[in-house]
């Protein structure tokens, strides 16, 4: 299984809603989606994109004798569809709500490809967004490609540590509050969840991490 976790750090929603811009914010409308609907499938005309307000969204596609390979699984304030905004015409994959209270801003390639024509700041902020993602998403395959198991965890744990992690202060731990069950972190490291959990165990048992179903420790060695 080929996966891609999650692709940017910041809040991309607060940066390219078009809510934002006073000739968009009478006609913007949100969609809702409960858990299992799909937002488009592969081979769907490609005429929007997508922003989450509320939710988590999965993206993958299906392999010919139906295995579901997922690409990612995102979450509040990221885009997806994006590539309908450099040109592509039919999608690639499917995009499906993970959620039941899933809430999604969609927005036309028109008006994003006007927004952009207006506003060159905005422009330079959406193609700054493809650039880091395209390239961070290189990484990932990469990694994906050439390390093992317990190496694509701990990078993608960094990851979260990045995204989710704070300090705990009494003891100096990384503490990860993330939205992912363990099912999910499986898909998007490409490995069964039993593989996953001997994993994890294995790394409390060092006492790299602790974990429970709302977060993850990475612990702060002693001296």
């Amino acid at each position: 299984m080929n996966s891609i976790w999650y692709f940017e750090d910041v809040n991309v929603f607060k940066l390219l809603c078009p809510h934002k811009f006073k000739e968009y914010k009478q006609c913007h409308t949100f969609d809702y989606y409960k858990k299992n609907d799909y937002v488009y499938f592969e081979s769907d005309a490609a005429k929007k994109v997508y922003l989450i307000e509320k939710g988590k969204v999965k993206i993958g596609y299906y392999t010919e004798d139906g295995n579901e390979v997922v690409h990612a699984i995102l979450t509040k304030g990221e885009l997806f569809g994006e590539k309908a905004i450099l040109g592509e015409e039919t999608r690639r994959e499917f995009a499906q709500s993970v959620d039941n209270t899933t809430s999604i801003c969609p927005i036309s390639v028109d008006a994003m490809h006007e927004l952009m024509r207006d506003n060159q700041k905005f422009s330079l902020k959406v193609y700054k967004f493809l650039g880091f993602r395209f390239k961070k998403l290189e990484r990932r395959l990469q990694l994906l490609l050439f390390k093992d198991i317990k190496t694509r965890l701990l990078e993608f744990l960094n990851e979260l540590c990045e995204q989710y992690g704070h300090d705990c202060k009494h003891t100096g731990d990384k503490v990860i509050e993330h939205p992912y069950t363990q099912k999910e972190i499986a898909s998007l490291i490409g490995t069964s969840r039993p593989t996953l959990n001997s994993i994890m165990n294995e790394l409390k048992e060092a006492k790299v991490i602790s974990f429970n179903r709302k977060e993850i420790r990475i612990l702060q060695k002693s001296a």
